[in-house]
Formats: C-alpha cells, structure tokens, sequence
C-alpha cells in the first residue's frame, strides 16, 4: 500500500509540476512572449483571455502533459522504463487533432498541417525501428555511427515541422480578426513538450543534477529560438514561398528520411 501511494504521488507530482503542467506554462509562456515580441513591430502586452478555457484547451493541456512526462527531463520523477516515445507522439499528436475536429474553422491550412504532422511523426518515430527500442531517453543516447544518418535526418525533419506545428508560420486562421493579439494558450502548453521531445530524442540525455537541468533547458530554448527564427523568416517571404517550402520541400525529404531509414535497416542486418 505503501508503494502504491507512493507511486501515485511521484506520478502526480510528475504531471502537475515537473515535468508536467507548472512547468510547461512557465516555459511556454516566456517563449511565446518571446515569439510575440519578435513578431511584432510594435510592442503592446498582450491581452489575458478573457473567457473560461475551452474544451479544446483543456484537451491540449491534459495530452501535453502526458507528452512532456515522457521526455528525459533531468530528475524526471517517472522511471525511465515507464516513459515510452508511442505516448508522447500520440499525446502531441492529438493537439492539433482536437483544433482540427472540434474547431477547424479557425485552424489555417488544416490539410497542410495534417501533412506536416505526418511528416513530424516520421521525425519521431523514425529513430525507434532500428533500435527497436520506445523509451525516449534510449533514443537519444544512440550514438552508433552507421545510425547516425538516420538521427541527423530525422532531427532535421522534425525542425522543419515545428514552425507549422507550433503555428509560427504565415497562415491565419480564416475567422481571426484583426485587433490587439491575445495569449495563445494552446501553443503555450505545447512549446515545452515539443522542444523537450526533441532535445529527448537527439541530444544524449543530461546527467541527473542541476548541470543536466541547465543543459536540458538550454537545449529547449536553443530549439525555441531556431523555431521563432524560422517563423520570422517565413512571415517575411510570405505565405506562398512558405506553402511552397512545406508542400515541395517538406514532404519530399520525408520521402528522403523513409529511403534512408529502409536503407539503414537492409544494411544493419
């Protein structure tokens, strides 16, 4: 009985503090300040929401958080062996799936994003079917070199998905108005999950001291930042040269990443 309760504290504290909610608001909400302040010529705060949080809300907070306890956060208090890269790739997945069944009206490009997200998937799970491993912090320690090729491609993948998944892109929603910007509080949750997968999956995992926190973290931000860089560069090009890099570019090197993952596979063995 002991155990049990134990376990489900170390669970709960998992979910509503570290790694889980807490910790994905406060994150999200200093990168998105970020990300508004840079893609702003003139800077207002933002405006707080001034309605309860929607369905859709609450959907994209509860499937973050059981995507962000995944991750190989240092001092994560959810064994290493409990975490699985299914979950967290279901969990993320389903964000952009709630917007796109209960909200679709104010969802930009839905069926441009739903080829990115396929595309994101492949970054994710691309890695696990050599190693045929699903623990996260498994996936990010492989440094075998003839793997190599594979990590780097998918890595590169799953950047190039994130402005779109992220919503940083130069596509607006068909019923948005125009006035002063409000805190996006679905993109807010999903920034920590997002980096923090990556960072999981392609960067070997940090020690379990504060070191490991610094270093897990700077990795997150350096993800954030190449993230709203891209987004600004794409704003910037406008919303044709973007359509054109995801539906031309994007979907092609996907292809890529597949033959390179066959490849990998047949010389393995």
């Amino acid at each position: 009985m002991i155990s049990l309760l134990l376990g489900i504290g170390t669970h709960a504290a998992a979910l509503l503090l570290y790694p889980g909610l807490a910790t994905m608001v406060a994150f999200g909400l200093v990168v998105e300040l970020v990300c508004m302040r840079a893609s702003a010529s003139q800077w207002h705060w933002p405006e707080l929401p001034r309605r309860r949080p929607s369905p859709v809300v609450g959907i994209v907070a509860l499937c973050s958080v059981v995507a962000a306890v995944q991750t190989a956060a240092p001092l994560n208090p959810v064994p290493g062996d409990e975490r699985s890269i299914v979950l967290a790739a279901v969990g993320l997945a389903f964000t952009a799936w709630a917007e796109l069944a209960l909200t679709v009206e104010f969802v930009a490009e839905p069926g441009l994003l739903l080829l990115v997200q396929a595309c994101w998937l492949l970054a994710v799970l691309g890695p696990a079917v050599q190693t045929e491993s699903l623990r996260p912090q498994v996936l990010g320690n492989v440094l075998v070199p003839s793997l190599l090729p594979v990590k780097i491609a998918c890595a590169f993948l799953y950047l190039l998905c994130l402005p779109a998944l992220l919503r940083v892109w130069p596509f607006a929603p068909p019923g948005e108005r125009r006035g002063k910007r409000r805190l996006d509080a679905g993109r807010i949750l999903t920034w920590f999950p997002y980096c923090g997968l990556f960072t999981t999956l392609f960067i070997t995992p940090p020690t379990d001291d504060l070191l490991g926190l610094v270093r897990f973290f700077g990795f997150d931000v350096l993800v954030a930042a190449i993230v709203i860089g891209a987004g600004y560069l794409l704003r910037r090009r406008g919303a044709a040269i973007a359509r054109g890099i995801y539906v031309r570019g994007v979907a092609p090197f996907a292809g890529l990443v597949v033959a390179v993952v066959i490849a990998t596979s047949v010389l393995m063995r």
